[in-house]
């Protein structure tokens, strides 16, 4: 483990908007390139094992075994139970997992986020503070790196994961611009706006 980094990918939730055959995270994204044919969970998989930050935990929900074959054996995984309670519900059952492999932070991320550079997890990661947040052209999104020193200020309820405790103490944000894109697979039409590129 390096420096008690360990990344958590969410991959908890059900997925409703998407009205595609199965479950978001299982559907393939056309990319050129080696990644032709990669799953968005496999691609934001392999994007967080590629940066080398840290062991990397998923947290499972509507579907527990979400997780792919091919990664089963490099990956830990945690279930969240009460997923369906907001988006907070897993970013402390994540914690709870990197707490227990003696971690002092976490850098967490979506799973449905598959075009995260393993140079953002990394940037993140490396970037000192109590909560450093990632940057693509000025605008926040994940990954999102919490020291230990925050962890019980989280709330213990809603959707929001960090976004209630940033909004509160802006004091300890520190923010780090990273490439890549933090665009979603959330609807079909999300999907198929990726295939068409």
């Amino acid at each position: 483990m390096l420096s008690g980094r360990v990344i958590v990918l969410l991959a908890a939730g059900a997925g409703s908007r998407f009205e595609g055959a199965g479950h978001k995270l299982s559907a393939t994204i056309a990319e050129s390139g080696t990644d032709r044919g990669s799953t968005v969970i496999e691609r934001a998989l392999a994007s967080a094992l590629e940066s080398e930050v840290g062991p990397v935990v998923v947290v499972t929900g509507a579907v527990p075994d979400v997780v792919p074959q091919s990664f089963a054996a490099r990956v830990a995984t945690c279930h969240n139970p009460r997923w369906a309670q907001g988006q907070i519900t897993s970013v402390r059952a994540g914690i709870d997992a990197a707490r227990a492999m003696g971690a002092e932070a976490v850098v967490i991320g979506l799973a449905d986020q598959p075009f995260i550079e393993p140079s953002a997890w990394r940037a993140v990661a490396d970037t000192p503070g109590p909560i450093v947040v990632a940057t693509y052209d000025g605008r926040r999104a994940n990954p999102v790196k919490l020291d230990t020193s925050v962890w019980d200020l989280l709330p213990t309820t809603g959707d929001e994961g960090a976004r209630a405790l940033m909004r509160i103490r802006p004091d300890l944000i520190r923010e780090v611009a990273c490439e890549g894109s933090p665009a979603d697979i959330d609807t079909t039409e999300d999907l198929r706006r990726w295939q068409s590129n």
